[in-house]
Order: structure tokens, then sequence, then C-alpha cells
């Protein structure tokens, strides 16, 4: 493996002809998603390069790529890296971008792009609509797609005007959780309120680092009421890969990512993401999350993804799927795998630390036992960041974690954490 790093001027590989077949291009190899993927496609044989901008990040210790570059992936310099990498090429790769942050950059400047990369993405208006949180509420409001009764606040006085006929508890997010702004003052991504006082004081709080609001009815139900479709659209906008799975825990509790997830059948939610993303001409990787509420039986979108792996597109390939390679052998003509079908053989997924701290929770809650933690956990497994023979990242996440965890300013972070928590509700630290 071969290390550049862009941002400080050291020269990318002179000449990347030594493969017989295409280059994958990870970008984002500093996110769990981003190493899954590398992991993936380097299992599959295909040659991996990753662009990464951060060289500490755990995920940066794997052995799995030929190459690593260590350039900014947040702003345009994220395309002028690929347009440098771009000639070198012996054969046409294929871009992965893995955060949404990439995904929009790379779909912004495809014309820039394509001439050395493959870009398996929705057309340009697509990727706009679905990445942005108001435009894409409108749109399923105005085409019929189960959302929560959702409102837009752009002030104070709308949201009174709101407040008289909400339901509690709800969700307050910005509308865009990845803006420097509020990414710069705030660690949390979303609220659950309860009550009309805690929605104002938090909106009150918050409305510096934002300009526009999201408020949404909360959806009733546990972690494990949250079902997704991770699946794949091929060049004639035809369903190439689908598969279903669940959460069984998050971390933090009711408004994190997923910790841990099993493979399941929901033919409902199948419908749906087929429904949203065929209705759109769509192309590329999609997904769609959607939680059941246990009081009406009914299912509301909670949001999609596009264009990039998720943190559970593992769980397909562990169940048999094909999901990242399929798009690879589509993107360069190549005949597809023969295993996209699931096979519902209940496959978990686990990211082994955080499920660990979201088992803790529930158990001194008295809502889990250690038997049922066990049983939780039986069968067959992939890992978010475990892996035999790659344990590097694994290992630099846990002393980066116990790092942090024992530092005097983490010690202060976390009490401050804990009083904004006892005043505010509970928030979402991370995307999934």
């Amino acid at each position: 493996m071969s290390v550049s790093e862009i941002a400080k001027g050291a020269a990318i590989p002179a000449c990347l002809s030594e493969a017989e077949q295409p280059y994958a291009v990870v970008i984002g190899l500093d996110s769990m998603q981003g190493l899954q993927a590398a992991r993936i496609l380097a299992s599959r044989r295909v040659p991996v390069i990753a662009v990464s901008d951060d060289p500490k990040h755990p995920g940066c210790r794997t052995k799995v790529c030929r190459h690593m570059i260590f350039a900014e992936t947040g702003d345009d310099r994220l395309i002028s890296t690929l347009e440098i990498l771009g000639p070198r090429f012996r054969h046409k790769a294929v871009l992965f971008p893995c955060e949404d942050t990439n995904v929009l950059l790379v779909s912004r400047h495809r014309e820039r792009l394509q001439r050395w990369y493959h870009i398996v993405l929705p057309p340009p208006e697509v990727v706009e609509m679905l990445m942005d949180k108001i435009s894409f509420c409108t749109f399923a409001q105005e085409n019929g797609l189960p959302i929560p009764r959702t409102y837009f606040v752009d002030g104070e006085a709308t949201l009174r005007q709101v407040v008289g006929t909400l339901k509690f508890p709800c969700v307050l997010k910005p509308h865009d959780s990845a803006a420097p702004r509020w990414e710069h003052n705030t660690m949390f991504k979303a609220f659950k309120l309860s009550s009309a006082e805690e929605l104002l004081s938090t909106h009150h709080h918050y409305k510096r680092w934002s300009d526009c609001f999201i408020v949404q009815e909360w959806i009733d139900g546990s972690d494990a009421n949250l079902y997704s479709c991770n699946c794949y659209f091929g060049m004639d906008a035809n369903p190439l890969v689908t598969f279903i799975a669940r959460k069984l825990r998050q971390w933090p509790p009711e408004t994190g990512v997923s910790c841990l997830g099993e493979e399941c059948d929901n033919d409902l939610v199948l419908r749906e993401a087929l429904r949203l993303f065929g209705s759109l001409n769509y192309r590329g990787l999609g997904y769609l999350e959607m939680k059941r509420d246990v009081q009406t039986g009914k299912y509301f979108i909670v949001e999609p993804n596009i264009g990039r792996p998720t943190g559970r597109s593992a769980i397909a390939e562990a169940g048999g799927v094909e999901l990242l390679y399929t798009m690879y052998c589509d993107a360069i003509g190549w005949s597809l795998p023969d295993n996209r079908r699931q096979k519902y053989t209940g496959t978990k997924w686990i990211h082994i630390r955080k499920d660990l701290q979201s088992s803790f929770h529930y158990w001194r809650r008295g809502e889990l036992t250690l038997r049922e933690w066990w049983r939780s956990w039986r069968g067959k497994k992939a890992f978010a960041l475990w892996s035999r023979k790659d344990p590097a990242p694994f290992l630099a996440d846990w002393k980066h974690a116990i790092r942090v965890y024992v530092s005097p300013v983490e010690r202060k972070r976390r009490s401050f954490l804990h009083l904004a928590q006892r005043n505010q509700p509970t928030g979402c630290l991370e995307k999934p």
C-alpha cells in the first residue's frame, strides 16, 4: 500500500496502470461505511484507492487498499484531487463516495470528472431533492408518501403557530445538520421533545445556527421498529439488488444510529423503497429507513440516503447479497454477480463498542437482561469494524475511545452533555 498526501503537497501515484481492471475509488475511508466498502470490494479482488482527510482515523489503519491518499474531502478540493488522480488511471475508475457531502460534490461536478470516472448517481436534480430535508418532505407530501406530520419552521412566530396543532412528543431538527455553521457549534443532529415548552426553548437556543427547522411528530416504537431497505438500481433504473434489515439497538438510543441489526423480511418496506426510487428515474445505491408506529401499525418514512454505501451495506454482503460489487460490475459493463437475491439467513450486523454502550444503557434501565443480550448476538454475524484479517482499525477505534474517555477534556465535555441532556432532549450525534 502506498500513501500520498495531497493536502501537504506530496505527489500522488504517478502511474496506476499496474491494475488489470478498473480501480474503485473509495472517498471517505475515515468513516465506518468507507472502511466497510473498501474491505468488501478488496475481498472481491477489486483494486481500491481510498481518499481520506483524516490520517489518524481508525479506518485509515486498514491494509486492504492499494493506495491511500490524504486530502480534503468536504469541499471543492476533493474535485481537484480527483482531477489530478484521473489521468493516471489505465482504466476508467468507479467512484464510491461514502458520505453525504462527497455525494453532493461529485454530483455537482460530474461533468468535470466523467472523463476518468464512472459516476453512478441519479440525475442531479434528484440528488439535490432527496438530500435536502425540506425538498424531500415537500416531495413526499405532494406524492402521498408516508411521512410523519411535518412542519417547516423559519422563525419563532411560525413555531408558535405550529405548537397549537402539534402532537407531542415531537422531533426538531435543522434542515441541514451537515451545514458548517451547525456542525461547528453543536454535536446534536435532532431533538426528541416532550412538550411545547421544551420545543420553544430548544428552538430559541439553537436558532442562531440554522435558518430553518423541521418539526415532525414522533413515531412511537422502540429501536426494533426501525426497518431499512438497501438497494441498487442499474443503468435502466431497474432494481438489481434489494436487501431488507431492521435495527435491534442503536446508539445513542432513540435518535442514534444502528449498532445491532438483523436481516428480515418486510414486503411493505420493500414496496415503499421501490415506489420512491422507481418514480425518480433512479440509478445507483439507495437506502430507505422506515419506522412502524406501535400504536397504529402504520409505517412512516424516516429518511432516505442516496448515492453511497451505508453503515449496514455490510449486512447485505454477509447475507450473501453482493450489493457493492453489483454496482462495480454494472458501472464497468461486466456480467453481474449471481448473488443478488436475499436469502433470509438471519444475518446480524454489529458495531461491538457501540452496542456494548447501548446494551449497558438498556440493562441499567431494566429493559435488557444478560440472557436477552446474549441471544441478540447469536447467529451469523458481520461486524462494523472488526475483521480477523484486518484488525488494526478495530483496535485503533478502541484505543482512541479509551484515550478520549479518560482525558480531562472529555470528562468536562461529558459533564456538559449530561447537563444538556437533562435540560434538553437526546441528540443524534452522527448519521447512519
